[in-house]
């Protein structure tokens, strides 16, 4: 690294802002946060005191006390008497944490986050189609219906055809009653949804394979057949992701 890379205190230099951001803590956060999961303050270290990050931001201490505090909420830091601020392993991040879950995925090559990711939607959508089965009123099957026939018209046009992809899965996860469920499915969707990483290839075959396991789901749920559409949705979402997945070795994780 150059003298104009880094500041003084072996600080990484300043990210190019084109224009202040109008929360400079946040903005420092974000750096911090993407540089503690790309290991430049690596775990077991204490972040640069507070007079280097100063100089490397060229902000203020209030301004690093909270972006300090930030990543003490988040998980990535501790802070220590006369130890100063320690970064944490990553078993102590929270990775439901928009910035933290971006960062880690932006560095994980194997896409082990992603297959995390994906046996968490699988493991809590499978027990919400068993929840539809059960309680799933008839203008929730009708609407199930219409979403998966409308869907194999969409085929070619793979845009639309995830925003209605999403919009069948809500309804059942809104036909189980499960809030906290689909709260967390919802926030993990949010943050990944349009990363290139999890959506992957959406060609019209893919789009047609995704939309047969779509109607395996709502006939199970039609049928109310609780364990059925459990079935159905673990091997839908779990096909659904090994298509679209990039990354070399066996997906190991999303075994069972």
């Amino acid at each position: 690294m150059t003298a104009s890379q880094e500041s003084p205190g072996g600080v990484p230099a300043p990210p190019a802002w084109v224009r202040r951001p109008a929360s400079l803590a946040k903005a420092v956060t974000a750096e911090l946060v993407e540089r503690i999961v790309r290991g430049v303050h690596p775990s077991g270290t204490p972040l640069p005191p507070e007079p280097a990050l100063c100089e490397a931001f060229a902000v203020s201490r209030t301004v690093v006390r909270e972006a300090v505090k930030i990543l003490q909420e988040k998980g990535l830091v501790q802070i220590r008497q006369g130890a100063g601020t320690m970064v944490t392993p990553p078993t102590m991040w929270d990775m439901l944490d928009e910035l933290v879950l971006a960062a880690t995925i932006a560095v994980d090559e194997s896409l082990g986050i992603l297959d995390d990711l994906v046996v968490t939607r699988r493991i809590l959508e499978s027990d919400m189609a068993n929840l539809a089965a059960r309680v799933a009123d008839e203008q929730t099957v009708e609407r199930m219906r219409a979403l998966v026939d409308r869907m194999d018209q969409l085929v070619d046009d793979p845009a639309t055809y995830a925003d209605h992809d999403r919009a069948f899965h809500d309804t059942i996860m809104q036909a189980s009653g499960n809030r906290i469920a689909r709260g967390v499915v919802r926030s993990l969707e949010s943050q990944v949804i349009n990363t290139a990483r999890y959506m992957g290839r959406t060609e019209r075959a893919l789009c047609v394979a995704s939309n047969l396991g779509h109607r395996r789901v709502y006939e199970r749920i039609a049928a109310h057949d609780p364990d059925g559409a459990a079935e159905a949705m673990f091997t839908h979402i779990t096909d659904a992701w090994l298509v679209r997945r990039s990354a070399p070795g066996a997906p190991v994780r999303l075994q069972r």
